[in-house]
């Protein structure tokens, strides 16, 4: 998993049981393999590159993939029986039926011998669906003992049940801003959200950012690095504030439309996860705003729940099963989504 907030990647060794009907997961070991500051650069600019550029990145990260996955396997772990690569997005326009991941499959699958699930949105996106958010099948099976599962990557997601369904939605920008303010300051991050806290809230600048259109929209909706860019970044240079100033009404924001977006769910229980849940003055606003019960899991599952999910998608597509709903993201159908390459071993 290569999330938009540009931590790393993340790798998780997974194994999965179904009995009587109940899925169930352990993770045997989980590592995030940083990205270089010149891997990061590459990455957040790959929207502005040629066509050959993208495409060589999208066999240097293959690359990087597949030598990330044999280095983890020379702990002496048995190979698995399958790779789930999430891949790293770059354009999301599911309007105008767009949506790409690099780190192509085939090359991961040559390189390391294993079977590969990759390329996981677009068939959704073919079927008129937003291509995300996907994670919310892995809540319904892994994680259902919770009302609802919020994500804090990149962006913010939430997933619940509603009447028999799962309903799921992008909620706001959340760690790519955040961490994009924090390097102002020489940093990669705000630890504990401790430099928001201590700066003042910008009324508004927050009253601009609660306006933004997106969060009027109903049912299926997602966002991407261009939605930023276009409509969430201009409000902020707008202001010529304090780099304190702007993390602390950005995280407000942000606590905001949570807040909100749990006014859909019944029900208290809360399972965060993502590199936001170790945010705590992020969390802090949320449970004072919203009165739910944020509850945080292992700190293995909070950091690695997308790459477990992402192993359990794979996985369904293996088995030729459901893993997109139409649900949670308004396509016309469900599907079993996910593009498959076998090692030449195999074939």
């Amino acid at each position: 998993m290569s999330g938009t907030s540009l931590d790393g990647l993340d790798l998780a060794y997974c194994g999965f049981s179904y009995l009587n009907g109940n899925w169930s997961y352990t993770v045997l070991d989980a590592v995030t393999i940083p990205y270089s500051s010149e891997f990061k650069t590459k990455l957040s600019n790959l929207v502005h590159v040629s066509a050959l550029e993208l495409v060589k990145m999208d066999t240097e990260l293959a690359l990087f993939i597949a030598d990330a996955i044999l280095g983890f396997l020379k702990k002496g772990y048995p190979l698995p029986d399958l790779i789930a690569s999430h891949g790293h997005t770059v354009f999301h326009q599911p309007a105008a039926t767009i949506t790409t991941q690099i780190g192509n499959g085939a090359l991961i699958a040559a390189k390391t011998g294993i079977a590969v699930v990759s390329d996981f949105r677009t068939t959704d996106v073919a079927l008129g669906g937003q291509g995300a958010p996907l994670v919310p099948i892995g809540d319904k099976f892994l994680f259902g003992d919770y009302d609802a599962c919020l994500n804090l990557g990149g962006f913010s997601n939430i997933s619940y049940n509603r009447n028999g369904k799962r309903a799921a939605f992008d909620i706001a920008p959340c760690n790519m801003p955040l961490n994009r303010i924090a390097a102002e300051l020489g940093v990669d991050y705000d630890k504990d959200g401790l430099i928001a806290e201590s700066g003042e809230l910008s009324v508004d600048l927050l009253q601009e950012l609660n306006a933004l259109d997106y969060y009027a929209l109903k049912g299926a909706k997602s966002l991407g690095y261009e939605w930023v860019e276009r409509y969430f970044w201009p409000l902020l240079k707008k202001y010529d504030i304090e780099t304190k100033d702007k993390l602390r009404t950005v995280t407000e924001h942000i606590a905001c439309q949570i807040s909100n977006a749990f006014t859909c769910m019944k029900g208290e229980t809360v399972l965060a996860t993502g590199g936001g849940a170790k945010n705590k003055f992020l969390l802090k606003r949320v449970t004072e705003m919203s009165g739910k019960k944020v509850m945080l899991p292992d700190e293995r599952t909070v950091d690695f729940k997308e790459a477990i999910v992402f192993a359990f998608l794979g996985l369904l597509r293996l088995r030729g099963e459901i893993n997109c709903l139409k649900e949670v993201t308004g396509a016309s159908a469900d599907s079993c989504s996910g593009a498959l390459y076998l090692p030449p071993t195999i074939i």
